[in-house]
């Protein structure tokens, strides 16, 4: 019996630790989002990403492309922002790309978006439209430090 509280805290103790990995993952989408709604949510994600991670110029961005209408209007979207985007893993050597993620998740109604880089990690609330998607929540910020 006097064993078992020696067990316990080390246990407890251990359950507390977490391992934080330093890859970023673009998850299934699990909501569809197609046409218009992807390209109206794609474009303000994009310029909203622009203005936290600065000037496009020589700045490359590596995404994974699932064939989804959301990852090809992003793809679009970051490019008319002047970024050069690589979406197959081919990179040159002197260039050190900035990885970008998404994910897409469905609530209530609304499409959820977040982008995740691995300085900063944006979300927001849409609620698609006829026309497309306009947005449901204020911006979510999360620095990465």
């Amino acid at each position: 019996m006097r064993k078992f509280p020696a067990l316990l805290i080390p246990t407890a103790l251990l359950c507390g630790c977490q391992t934080v990995e330093n890859t970023l993952t673009t998850s299934p989408a699990l909501v569809t989002v197609t046409g218009p709604t992807a390209s109206a949510i794609a474009g303000d994600m994009a310029s909203r990403l622009v203005e936290h991670i600065g000037q496009a110029g020589a700045t490359t961005i590596k995404m994974e492309r699932d064939g989804s209408e959301f990852a090809t209007a992003l793809e679009a979207a970051l490019e008319g922002w002047g970024y050069r985007v690589v979406t197959d893993g081919r990179v040159t050597k002197n260039i050190k790309p900035f990885k970008l993620a998404y994910t897409i998740d469905g609530a209530d109604g609304q499409v959820l978006v977040r982008l995740s880089t691995p300085t900063i990690a944006l979300g927001r609330a849409y609620r698609p439209t006829a026309a497309g998607a306009i947005p449901a929540s204020p911006l979510s910020i999360m620095q990465h430090n």
